[in-house]
């Protein structure tokens, strides 16, 4: 008599898709659109940069593991979101920033913001903002202070200790064209609008480069990563919104480019507005979403005290998702709004009688 074969069934609600597509390779991705703004922020801010940003993406894996181990529940690093945490964490710091506070928010960021939460889907804001603005609050000088890129910088300094001095010719400290001795107070960077697009300006480490942010996520886009409806509605509503109010008397078109290239908006727009788990999943919900961070952006930039406001634009809208898919809810097929009336008026009378 033949042996009985055992199979091992999986019961799971429709649909029942099967796709090559998985959180691994949509965070590979994502991983690889990151890869030029990080090669431009070591040719800007030196190798200090990139070791910044592998010992954050370290941290940020050990403490999902470990948290995850403590829990007793599966180990997650596989899907690498942890790594893409890691890699963002870094790149909206200051490159002077000591390797053990990106450490203190990576912990955050992982622990506090993601896993606390239910881990990978759970969160209700995006971890690595919310990272940094938990360093914001703990250490504002720290994330504050700039260097000069490029020439007048001392590029390996502090890159082992994680200590950067800022006394004698160790580094060059300067502003960024949105701060308040420029454009937040209404003035033009003295930097060109090519220097800007390119990236050779003060700033964190993987912001200041809005080419090579824009070739990463049109990358996204043409792979299906993200969708351009968020990115498109946030850029477009800052150019709008600049173009239309611009400060200082300065002309209309150099203004809003300045807007545009700096201040970690191709960041924001790309990478971390789009994020699955903190924005809408509607069409509709997505278009105000996007409209809304960038109007949010300009207000904090134009009437705010912090001058950069991309990052909290993005976590005031990420706490909103939930009404903004609520409002953009697309109407059930085949049921117009007479039908739905009229099956009001019915369940009324209904009760009334």
């Amino acid at each position: 008599m033949n042996e009985e074969k055992k199979l091992n069934l999986t019961v799971a609600s429709s649909p029942h898709v099967a796709s090559p597509i998985d959180t691994q390779n949509l965070m590979r991705d994502v991983l690889i659109a990151l890869v030029p703004a990080l090669i431009m922020g070591v040719v800007f801010f030196g190798p200090r940069a990139l070791v910044a940003t592998l010992i954050s993406v370290v941290a940020c894996e050990f403490f999902e593991w470990a948290y995850r181990k403590l829990m007793k529940k599966s180990c997650a690093n596989k899907d690498l979101s942890a790594a893409v945490t890691g890699v963002l964490l870094a790149f909206v710091c200051a490159p002077t920033l000591p390797y053990w506070m990106l450490i203190i928010g990576d912990f955050f960021a992982i622990v506090v913001v993601k896993q606390l939460f239910g881990g990978l889907g759970q969160n209700f804001m995006n971890p690595a903002l919310g990272g940094r603005a938990f360093l914001m609050l703990c250490y504002p000088v720290a994330m504050t202070t700039w260097i000069v890129p490029g020439i007048g910088a001392d590029k390996w300094a502090g890159l082992i200790s994680g200590e950067v001095t800022m006394a004698g010719a160790d580094i060059v400290t300067g502003a960024t064209p949105l701060s308040a001795d420029f454009m937040h107070g209404g003035l033009l960077p003295e930097a060109s609008l090519l220097d800007a697009f390119v990236g050779n300006v003060g700033g964190c480490i993987g912001e200041v480069s809005a080419l090579m942010l824009l070739l990463g996520g049109l990358y996204l886009i043409w792979r299906g990563v993200i969708r351009a409806r968020i990115p498109v509605a946030y850029i477009a509503t800052v150019a709008v919104l600049t173009f239309a109010f611009p400060m200082g008397g300065n002309d209309r078109l150099t203004w809003m480019l300045y807007q545009l290239c700096t201040g970690g908006l191709m960041l924001g727009a790309f990478f971390m507005a789009t994020d699955y788990v903190t924005s809408p999943v509607t069409k509709k919900g997505e278009v105000i979403f996007g409209i809304g961070c960038g109007l949010l952006t300009v207000f904090i930039r134009y009437f705010g005290g912090y001058p950069e406001g991309v990052s909290y634009s993005i976590l005031i809208m990420n706490c909103c998702v939930w009404l903004i898919d609520k409002v953009g809810k697309p109407n059930r097929y085949g049921v117009t709004k007479e039908m739905k009336a009229a099956a009001k008026a019915k369940a009324k009378a209904g009760k009334e009688g």
